[in-house]
Protein backbone atom coordinates (compact mmCIF):
# COMPACT_ATOMS: atom_id res chain seq x y z
CA UNK A 1 0.00 0.00 0.00
CA UNK A 2 1.03 3.24 -1.20
CA UNK A 3 0.48 6.18 -2.66
CA UNK A 4 1.48 7.95 -6.23
CA UNK A 5 0.08 9.51 -9.25
CA UNK A 6 1.12 11.49 -12.35
CA UNK A 7 -1.36 14.68 -13.20
CA UNK A 8 -0.86 16.05 -17.01
CA UNK A 9 1.37 12.92 -17.64
CA UNK A 10 -0.15 9.27 -16.17
CA UNK A 11 -0.80 9.32 -12.27
CA UNK A 12 0.68 7.39 -10.03
CA UNK A 13 1.16 6.60 -6.07
CA UNK A 14 4.05 8.56 -4.87
CA UNK A 15 6.67 11.01 -5.67
CA UNK A 16 9.22 12.95 -4.14
CA UNK A 17 12.49 15.92 -4.78
CA UNK A 18 13.07 19.17 -4.69
CA UNK A 19 15.61 21.39 -4.44
CA UNK A 20 18.49 20.06 -3.44
CA UNK A 21 16.65 16.41 -2.70
CA UNK A 22 16.84 16.03 -6.76
CA UNK A 23 19.77 15.77 -6.47
CA UNK A 24 19.36 12.82 -4.46
CA UNK A 25 17.39 11.20 -6.80
CA UNK A 26 19.20 11.94 -10.09
CA UNK A 27 21.69 9.77 -8.33
CA UNK A 28 19.63 6.60 -8.55
CA UNK A 29 21.12 3.02 -9.36
CA UNK A 30 22.17 1.37 -12.24
CA UNK A 31 21.62 -2.41 -11.87
CA UNK A 32 17.31 -3.64 -12.31
CA UNK A 33 14.70 -5.53 -10.94
CA UNK A 34 16.49 -7.64 -8.00
CA UNK A 35 14.75 -9.45 -5.10
CA UNK A 36 17.59 -9.13 -2.83
CA UNK A 37 20.99 -8.06 -1.89
CA UNK A 38 23.70 -8.64 0.68
CA UNK A 39 24.76 -4.82 0.30
CA UNK A 40 24.08 -3.49 3.85
CA UNK A 41 25.32 -0.30 4.76
CA UNK A 42 28.19 0.82 6.95
CA UNK A 43 29.70 4.09 8.53
CA UNK A 44 32.78 3.56 6.59
CA UNK A 45 31.20 3.82 3.60
CA UNK A 46 30.78 6.70 0.95
CA UNK A 47 27.62 8.31 1.65
CA UNK A 48 26.66 7.75 -1.72
CA UNK A 49 23.24 6.19 -0.85
CA UNK A 50 23.06 4.69 -4.45
CA UNK A 51 25.91 3.05 -6.34
CA UNK A 52 25.87 4.03 -9.87
CA UNK A 53 27.57 5.20 -12.65
CA UNK A 54 27.21 8.51 -14.28
CA UNK A 55 24.54 7.47 -17.11
CA UNK A 56 21.56 9.37 -19.33
CA UNK A 57 18.71 9.11 -16.48
CA UNK A 58 16.38 8.59 -19.19
CA UNK A 59 17.54 5.13 -19.70
CA UNK A 60 18.70 3.89 -16.68
CA UNK A 61 15.24 2.08 -16.20
CA UNK A 62 12.52 0.56 -18.16
CA UNK A 63 11.02 2.69 -20.68
CA UNK A 64 7.17 1.79 -21.66
CA UNK A 65 5.26 0.59 -23.48
CA UNK A 66 4.73 -2.38 -20.63
CA UNK A 67 2.58 -5.06 -20.48
CA UNK A 68 -1.15 -5.13 -19.58
CA UNK A 69 -1.42 -6.50 -16.18
CA UNK A 70 -3.96 -6.02 -14.48
CA UNK A 71 -4.42 -6.76 -10.64
CA UNK A 72 -6.39 -7.02 -7.73
CA UNK A 73 -6.31 -3.41 -5.17
CA UNK A 74 -3.39 -3.23 -3.38
CA UNK A 75 -1.51 -5.21 -6.01
CA UNK A 76 1.99 -6.76 -5.33
CA UNK A 77 5.43 -5.75 -6.66
CA UNK A 78 6.05 -9.66 -7.23
CA UNK A 79 3.17 -9.78 -10.09
CA UNK A 80 4.67 -6.98 -11.99
CA UNK A 81 6.30 -6.09 -15.15
CA UNK A 82 8.61 -5.78 -14.91
CA UNK A 83 9.67 -5.81 -11.26
CA UNK A 84 10.14 -2.48 -9.83
CA UNK A 85 13.34 -1.49 -8.28
CA UNK A 86 13.29 -0.55 -4.90
CA UNK A 87 17.18 -0.82 -4.38
CA UNK A 88 17.60 -4.74 -3.58
CA UNK A 89 20.70 -4.79 -4.91
CA UNK A 90 21.65 -1.11 -5.40
CA UNK A 91 21.08 0.74 -1.89
CA UNK A 92 24.66 0.94 0.05
CA UNK A 93 23.89 2.85 3.18
CA UNK A 94 26.71 5.05 4.88
CA UNK A 95 25.24 5.28 8.82
CA UNK A 96 23.08 8.42 8.55
CA UNK A 97 20.41 6.62 10.56
CA UNK A 98 22.12 4.22 13.18
CA UNK A 99 20.38 3.57 16.24
CA UNK A 100 17.13 4.91 14.52
CA UNK A 101 13.90 3.46 15.13
CA UNK A 102 11.22 3.78 11.91
CA UNK A 103 7.78 2.93 11.34
CA UNK A 104 6.89 3.19 7.59
CA UNK A 105 3.04 2.26 6.57
CA UNK A 106 2.94 0.97 2.96
CA UNK A 107 5.95 -0.35 3.86
CA UNK A 108 5.65 -3.87 1.63
CA UNK A 109 5.95 -2.25 -1.78
CA UNK A 110 6.51 0.89 -3.75
CA UNK A 111 8.49 3.86 -2.10
CA UNK A 112 7.40 2.29 1.42
CA UNK A 113 9.52 -0.37 0.57
CA UNK A 114 12.42 1.65 -1.17
CA UNK A 115 12.30 3.26 1.98
CA UNK A 116 12.79 0.64 4.60
CA UNK A 117 15.51 -0.99 2.48
CA UNK A 118 17.21 2.21 2.74
CA UNK A 119 16.73 2.77 6.40
CA UNK A 120 17.61 -0.39 7.17
CA UNK A 121 21.20 -0.50 5.16
CA UNK A 122 21.22 3.38 7.11
CA UNK A 123 21.40 1.26 10.56
CA UNK A 124 17.81 1.92 11.58
CA UNK A 125 15.60 -0.87 13.04
CA UNK A 126 12.22 -1.06 10.67
CA UNK A 127 8.79 -1.52 11.43
CA UNK A 128 6.16 -2.01 8.40
CA UNK A 129 2.71 -1.82 8.20
CA UNK A 130 0.80 -3.70 5.38
CA UNK A 131 -2.43 -5.55 4.50
CA UNK A 132 -2.78 -9.24 4.94
CA UNK A 133 -3.13 -9.76 1.41
CA UNK A 134 0.36 -8.17 0.44
CA UNK A 135 2.13 -10.41 3.06
CA UNK A 136 4.33 -11.90 -0.12
CA UNK A 137 5.64 -8.37 -0.86
CA UNK A 138 5.89 -8.09 2.86
CA UNK A 139 8.07 -10.99 3.77
CA UNK A 140 10.90 -10.40 1.47
CA UNK A 141 11.28 -6.79 3.44
CA UNK A 142 11.39 -8.47 6.19
CA UNK A 143 14.09 -10.37 4.99
CA UNK A 144 16.05 -7.32 3.42
CA UNK A 145 16.03 -5.50 6.30
CA UNK A 146 17.27 -8.37 7.97
CA UNK A 147 19.82 -9.18 5.85
CA UNK A 148 21.06 -5.53 6.77
CA UNK A 149 21.89 -6.73 10.20
CA UNK A 150 18.72 -4.71 11.60
CA UNK A 151 15.64 -5.79 13.52
CA UNK A 152 12.98 -6.19 11.08
CA UNK A 153 8.94 -6.27 12.78
CA UNK A 154 6.09 -7.27 10.80
CA UNK A 155 2.68 -5.74 11.90
CA UNK A 156 -0.38 -6.51 9.38
CA UNK A 157 -3.52 -4.66 9.54
CA UNK A 158 -6.28 -2.04 8.04
CA UNK A 159 -5.85 1.25 9.06
CA UNK A 160 -8.69 2.59 8.06
CA UNK A 161 -9.64 1.34 11.77
CA UNK A 162 -8.74 3.89 14.47
CA UNK A 163 -8.21 1.53 17.51
CA UNK A 164 -5.85 -0.60 15.36
CA UNK A 165 -3.98 2.47 14.34
CA UNK A 166 -3.40 2.89 18.11
CA UNK A 167 -2.31 -0.19 18.22
CA UNK A 168 0.23 -0.12 15.28
CA UNK A 169 1.97 2.67 16.71
CA UNK A 170 2.53 1.07 20.46
CA UNK A 171 3.42 -2.72 19.10
CA UNK A 172 6.04 -0.66 16.98
CA UNK A 173 7.47 1.29 20.00
CA UNK A 174 7.15 -1.26 21.82
CA UNK A 175 9.21 -3.90 19.42
CA UNK A 176 11.52 -1.48 18.16
CA UNK A 177 12.60 0.15 21.71
CA UNK A 178 11.13 3.61 20.73
CA UNK A 179 9.72 5.44 17.56
CA UNK A 180 12.07 7.99 16.04
CA UNK A 181 10.92 8.35 12.54
CA UNK A 182 7.69 7.95 10.93
CA UNK A 183 6.86 7.66 7.42
CA UNK A 184 3.11 8.18 6.56
CA UNK A 185 3.15 6.74 3.12
CA UNK A 186 0.43 3.95 2.50
CA UNK A 187 -2.34 5.23 0.34
CA UNK A 188 -5.78 4.05 -1.47
CA UNK A 189 -5.99 5.04 -5.43
CA UNK A 190 -8.59 4.18 -7.81
CA UNK A 191 -9.18 6.13 -10.94
CA UNK A 192 -12.71 7.07 -12.45
CA UNK A 193 -13.60 9.11 -15.44
CA UNK A 194 -15.97 10.92 -13.56
CA UNK A 195 -17.07 12.41 -10.19
CA UNK A 196 -20.57 10.11 -10.51
CA UNK A 197 -18.72 6.73 -11.19
CA UNK A 198 -17.03 7.67 -7.33
CA UNK A 199 -19.29 5.51 -4.96
CA UNK A 200 -19.77 7.05 -1.32
CA UNK A 201 -17.91 3.17 -0.53
CA UNK A 202 -14.61 4.66 -2.38
CA UNK A 203 -14.93 8.11 -1.12
CA UNK A 204 -14.76 6.77 2.56
CA UNK A 205 -11.85 3.89 1.56
CA UNK A 206 -10.00 6.89 0.06
CA UNK A 207 -10.02 9.56 2.98
CA UNK A 208 -9.49 6.76 5.17
CA UNK A 209 -6.83 5.52 3.82
CA UNK A 210 -4.82 8.38 2.98
CA UNK A 211 -6.21 11.28 5.63
CA UNK A 212 -7.63 9.58 8.50
CA UNK A 213 -5.13 6.86 9.29
CA UNK A 214 -2.14 9.79 8.59
CA UNK A 215 -4.04 11.38 11.67
CA UNK A 216 -4.62 8.55 13.83
CA UNK A 217 -1.35 7.24 13.19
CA UNK A 218 0.35 10.82 13.71
CA UNK A 219 -1.76 11.68 16.82
CA UNK A 220 -0.69 8.18 18.48
CA UNK A 221 3.19 8.57 17.38
CA UNK A 222 3.91 12.55 18.57
CA UNK A 223 3.78 11.67 22.34
CA UNK A 224 6.46 8.96 22.04
CA UNK A 225 8.93 10.86 20.00
CA UNK A 226 11.84 12.47 21.20
CA UNK A 227 13.46 15.39 20.08
CA UNK A 228 15.50 15.31 16.94
CA UNK A 229 12.63 12.74 15.78
CA UNK A 230 11.06 13.33 11.77
CA UNK A 231 7.96 12.47 10.46
CA UNK A 232 7.74 11.92 6.35
CA UNK A 233 4.63 11.94 4.63
CA UNK A 234 3.62 11.23 1.04
CA UNK A 235 1.84 13.74 -0.96
CA UNK A 236 1.95 13.89 -4.29
CA UNK A 237 2.22 16.12 -7.54
CA UNK A 238 -1.49 15.71 -7.96
CA UNK A 239 -1.57 17.99 -5.05
CA UNK A 240 -0.86 20.68 -6.95
CA UNK A 241 -2.19 19.74 -10.32
CA UNK A 242 -4.77 17.30 -10.02
CA UNK A 243 -5.30 14.43 -12.92
CA UNK A 244 -8.99 13.91 -14.08
CA UNK A 245 -9.59 10.65 -12.94
CA UNK A 246 -8.04 10.77 -9.72
CA UNK A 247 -10.82 13.12 -8.14
CA UNK A 248 -11.05 12.03 -4.30
CA UNK A 249 -7.38 10.81 -4.55
CA UNK A 250 -6.28 14.32 -5.57
CA UNK A 251 -8.03 15.81 -2.69
CA UNK A 252 -6.31 13.93 -0.02
CA UNK A 253 -2.71 14.31 -1.51
CA UNK A 254 -3.30 18.26 -1.37
CA UNK A 255 -4.90 17.74 2.29
CA UNK A 256 -1.43 15.93 3.06
CA UNK A 257 0.60 19.09 1.69
CA UNK A 258 -1.79 21.29 4.25
CA UNK A 259 -1.41 18.94 7.30
CA UNK A 260 2.33 18.36 6.83
CA UNK A 261 2.82 22.30 6.87
CA UNK A 262 0.57 23.06 9.77
CA UNK A 263 1.97 19.99 12.03
CA UNK A 264 5.29 21.32 11.19
CA UNK A 265 4.92 24.76 13.08
CA UNK A 266 2.93 23.01 16.12
CA UNK A 267 5.52 20.10 16.81
CA UNK A 268 8.91 21.95 15.96
CA UNK A 269 8.47 23.55 19.61
CA UNK A 270 9.38 19.75 20.69
CA UNK A 271 12.07 19.48 18.38
CA UNK A 272 10.34 17.27 15.70
CA UNK A 273 10.89 17.69 12.06
CA UNK A 274 7.41 17.09 9.70
CA UNK A 275 7.99 17.20 5.97
CA UNK A 276 6.67 15.31 2.91
CA UNK A 277 7.48 14.12 -0.65
CA UNK A 278 5.45 14.87 -3.48
CA UNK A 279 6.28 12.41 -6.58
CA UNK A 280 5.30 12.31 -9.97
CA UNK A 281 4.54 8.95 -12.36
CA UNK A 282 6.08 6.18 -10.03
CA UNK A 283 5.96 2.35 -11.01
CA UNK A 284 4.58 0.49 -7.99
CA UNK A 285 1.39 -1.79 -7.89
CA UNK A 286 -0.65 1.19 -6.91
CA UNK A 287 -1.06 2.01 -10.89
CA UNK A 288 -1.47 -1.60 -11.90
CA UNK A 289 -4.46 -1.99 -8.90
CA UNK A 290 -6.82 -0.01 -10.24
CA UNK A 291 -4.86 3.39 -9.93
CA UNK A 292 -4.50 3.80 -13.75
CA UNK A 293 -6.83 2.47 -16.81
CA UNK A 294 -4.68 -0.44 -18.53
CA UNK A 295 -4.69 1.90 -21.40
CA UNK A 296 -2.45 4.26 -19.38
CA UNK A 297 -0.61 1.73 -18.09
CA UNK A 298 1.06 0.45 -21.53
CA UNK A 299 2.72 4.00 -22.02
CA UNK A 300 3.30 5.13 -17.89
CA UNK A 301 5.09 7.55 -17.27
CA UNK A 302 5.82 8.33 -21.01
CA UNK A 303 4.23 11.99 -21.12
CA UNK A 304 6.90 13.34 -18.99
CA UNK A 305 10.19 15.01 -20.37
CA UNK A 306 12.18 11.73 -18.71
CA UNK A 307 10.04 9.67 -20.97
CA UNK A 308 10.05 6.77 -18.24
CA UNK A 309 8.08 6.30 -14.95
CA UNK A 310 10.47 6.66 -11.87
CA UNK A 311 11.28 3.47 -9.73
CA UNK A 312 10.76 3.41 -6.20
CA UNK A 313 14.78 3.07 -5.52
CA UNK A 314 15.16 6.55 -6.86
CA UNK A 315 13.22 8.48 -3.96
CA UNK A 316 15.26 6.53 -1.12
CA UNK A 317 18.13 8.98 -0.78
CA UNK A 318 15.26 11.86 -0.28
CA UNK A 319 13.46 10.02 2.31
CA UNK A 320 16.82 9.51 4.03
CA UNK A 321 17.47 13.02 4.24
CA UNK A 322 13.97 14.03 5.55
CA UNK A 323 14.83 11.63 8.51
CA UNK A 324 18.41 11.90 9.13
CA UNK A 325 19.76 15.10 10.68
CA UNK A 326 21.24 16.25 6.99
CA UNK A 327 18.46 18.18 7.36
CA UNK A 328 17.75 19.66 10.25
CA UNK A 329 16.95 22.72 8.72
CA UNK A 330 13.92 21.49 7.08
CA UNK A 331 10.82 21.30 8.38
CA UNK A 332 7.14 22.06 6.23
CA UNK A 333 9.01 21.68 3.18
CA UNK A 334 7.48 19.49 0.60
CA UNK A 335 9.86 17.83 -1.95
CA UNK A 336 9.05 16.55 -5.24
CA UNK A 337 10.61 14.42 -8.15
CA UNK A 338 8.12 14.29 -11.17
CA UNK A 339 10.74 13.52 -14.12
CA UNK A 340 10.76 17.10 -14.98
CA UNK A 341 6.55 17.72 -14.99
CA UNK A 342 4.59 19.39 -12.70
CA UNK A 343 5.20 19.58 -8.79
CA UNK A 344 5.33 22.23 -6.06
Amino acid sequence: MESESDTKFDPVRRRVVGGLASGFAAAAAAPAFAQQSSAQGGAGQERAGIVAAMQDPTNQYPQPPFPRQPQEWPGLASEMTPRPDHGETSYEGAGRLTGRKALITGGDSGIGRAAAIAYAREGADVAINYLDVEEPDAQEVIELIRNAGRKAVAIPGDIRDEAFCQQLVDTARQELGGLDILVNNAARQQAQPSILDITTEQFDATLKTNLYAMFWITKAAIPHMPEGASIVNTTSVVAYDPAANLLDYSQTKAAIVAFTKSLAQQVIKQGIRVNAVAPGPFWTPLQVSGGQPQSVVEHFGSSTPMGRPGQPVELAPIYVLLASQDSSYATGQVYSATGGSGGP
